[in-house]
């Protein structure tokens, strides 16, 4: 059984609050869960103290029997000095869409055309040992 600490949304429709739960994988995302660890409010401000509570004993306790943290549960962590959060880097994304999509194409055609010449030069240098 795969045990992840995730959030789980409440509240209502454009006033979300998020539970912090420990729940196993397959569950669905607002569905059954195995121990509730606290709360988030993402629309109080980010200085507000009351915006993340979580009881860290329990935490701490749920990691060390081997619970994986979601991404966002894990910068929570990483900013209460609890667990260490993995670097990332994706430098794509500061790319617009089309950009990405344009530069993707334009590196496959120069990829195929590479190939192109690739395989006219492996044929003439035949055609030469063939001389």
């Amino acid at each position: 059984m795969s045990v992840v600490i995730r959030l789980a949304r409440a509240g209502t429709k454009k006033r979300p609050v998020y539970h912090v739960v420990v729940a196993d994988s397959r569950f669905p995302r607002d569905g059954r869960f195995i121990e509730r660890l606290g709360h988030f409010n993402p629309l109080l401000a980010k200085d507000n103290e009351a915006r993340l509570k979580l009881d860290m004993d329990k935490t701490k306790a749920w990691l060390a029997k081997g619970a994986q943290p979601s991404d966002r549960v894990s910068r929570f962590l990483d900013a209460a000095g609890v667990a260490q959060r993995a670097a990332r880097s994706n430098p794509e994304k500061a790319v617009p869409r089309k950009e990405r999509k344009a530069n993707a194409e334009a590196a496959a055609t120069a990829a195929t055309a590479s190939a192109a010449a690739a395989k006219t030069a492996a044929a003439a240098a035949a055609a030469a040992a063939k001389k």
